[in-house]
């Protein structure tokens, strides 16, 4: 296919030899295979504009730094450069935490290159070499489920050790392959140490997983794994290897109404983004 505008910077630069088709297209980026020498790879290009809400904005880039300070004030005025220095602030953290979940050995597609708001990257592969399909395409046997609910369980367990909270997974940026799940698109990755909202949005992110996969295993519905990892990892007592139980008793104290709060509204908007998102599936 002919090569889009953004895509023909990178072969003249060569960094890629050609475009074979488009993977997909969301709301903020679209996705190609691409060919480099003999390999296939994929690459992420950013729209110009994404449409996240404000306060979505707010809850994951609390805390980011932004090295340039002229930058960092244009973003807090808003002024079009601030903007502009924003967005590119918003890929820059996909592309960081893929490098640094990478190193970490989680299960993450490996990053080659960015340039140009493109991120060059593997092309996640199924058993026939074809683009993985993502969970919510895949129905699998309460084996299945488990076995790979336990899989992913060890992965927010390896990317909070290397204090990330993906902070939006589910089963809609779980790709499925070949050798088992890979988790995908990254750029509202939050620091854990330095964000007020990591606890909020790992919790959540692993109840995401819970109720997809107890779909096919129900006895996933009364686990608790969420609150259990949250727990060990603020006593210090998470490892990549820390056992699991799915068992958590909370302890008793003074009650955060406002977080209460926030998480019902959370609940609230992710049950109409998941509804969204079931009915452009269909």
């Amino acid at each position: 296919m002919k090569a889009p505008p953004r895509l023909q910077a990178l072969i003249d630069e060569g960094l890629i030899d050609g475009v074979q088709r488009q993977l997909m297209s969301g709301k903020e980026a679209m996705v190609f295979v691409v060919r480099c020498g003999d390999e296939t790879r994929c690459a992420k290009v950013y729209k110009e504009a994404t449409h996240r809400s404000f306060r979505q904005a707010v809850d994951y880039t609390e805390n980011r730094k932004v090295k340039n300070s002229r930058q960092a004030r244009a973003m807090a005025k808003g002024t079009r450069f601030g903007k502009q220095a924003q967005e590119a602030a918003w890929q820059s953290a996909e592309v960081d935490a893929l490098y640094r979940l990478a190193a970490a050995g989680v299960r993450v597609p490996h990053p080659y290159n960015f340039h140009e708001g493109v991120l060059l990257m593997e092309l996640v592969a199924d058993a026939d070499g074809e683009a993985a399909p993502r969970l919510n395409d895949v129905a699998f046997t309460p084996e299945q489920a488990l076995q790979h609910h336990a899989t992913l369980l060890q992965e927010v367990v390896r990317m909070l050790c290397a204090g990330v909270v993906h902070g939006d997974l589910s089963e809609f940026n779980i790709l499925l392959a070949a050798d088992g799940p890979v988790i995908i698109d990254l750029p509202q990755a939050v620091d854990a140490a330095g964000n007020n909202h990591a606890q909020r949005m790992l919790l959540r992110d692993v109840d995401n997983l819970r109720a997809f996969f107890s779909a096919f295993a129900p006895t996933l519905r009364s686990t608790a794994y969420g609150a259990e990892i949250w727990d060990l990892y603020q006593r210090g007592l998470l490892h990549v290897d820390t056992p699991l139980t799915g068992h958590y008793e909370r302890r008793a104290g003074a009650v955060d109404l406002g977080a209460v709060l926030r998480e019902i509204d959370d609940a609230r908007a992710e049950e109409a983004a998941r509804r969204l998102r079931l009915q452009a599936s269909a």
